[in-house]
């Protein structure tokens, strides 16, 4: 029954991302990447990682996304007149060279997944390792031994935050 799960998480991020990459119209591309982000979610729990499902929900589905579709509103105020509709369209022209970047990207991970040996992998890790959330570790971690990067890497964002407010305020 796992497996159905699984093949169904994989087809429904598979899909959205594809009409991602085929749709001109970018609020329906912003809407299918929420698909993508949310199938990437629920493989992310399917393989154990929960810390991975909740931090792909909050940052990229609460606050890349959200950011991405207040931009394509904001950046059309005016809209079609006539249908009252938001109609950004894009058209791509280097689909070509997307292809097989794309494809050398899949050849690679191809080769790597054919030559893995995942039944030793899977009993090197399973031996000792009992499945637990792995949130309370992580957090653990990030206050204990790991609190001068993630203090840092926190100033840098409100740094760059600070920096955006600036760039985009108006000029007077």
């Amino acid at each position: 029954m796992i497996q159905y799960i699984f093949i169904a998480f994989v087809l429904l991020t598979v899909v959205s991302a594809g009409v991602v990459l085929w749709s001109k119209n970018v609020l329906y591309a912003a809407f299918s990447l929420l698909m993508t982000f949310l199938g990437m979610a629920a493989l992310y729990v399917l393989a154990g990682a929960d810390f991975l499902a909740v931090t792909q929900i909050l940052v990229y589905v609460g606050g890349i996304l959200v950011l991405l579709i207040f931009g394509v509103m904001l950046t059309n105020q005016q809209g079609n007149k006539q249908n009252v509709q938001n109609d950004i369209f894009t058209e791509s022209t280097n689909r070509i060279l997307g292809f097989l970047v794309a494809g050398g990207i899949f050849g690679l991970l191809f080769y790597t997944f054919a030559r893995a040996n995942f039944v030793e992998i899977q009993n090197g890790l399973f031996e000792t390792a009992e499945p637990t959330a792995t949130t309370q570790a992580i957090g653990v971690q990030l206050m204990t031994n790991f609190v001068l990067p993630f203090e840092a890497s926190g100033i840098l964002l409100m740094a760059t935050l600070i920096g955006a407010a600036y760039l985009s305020k108006k000029n007077s």
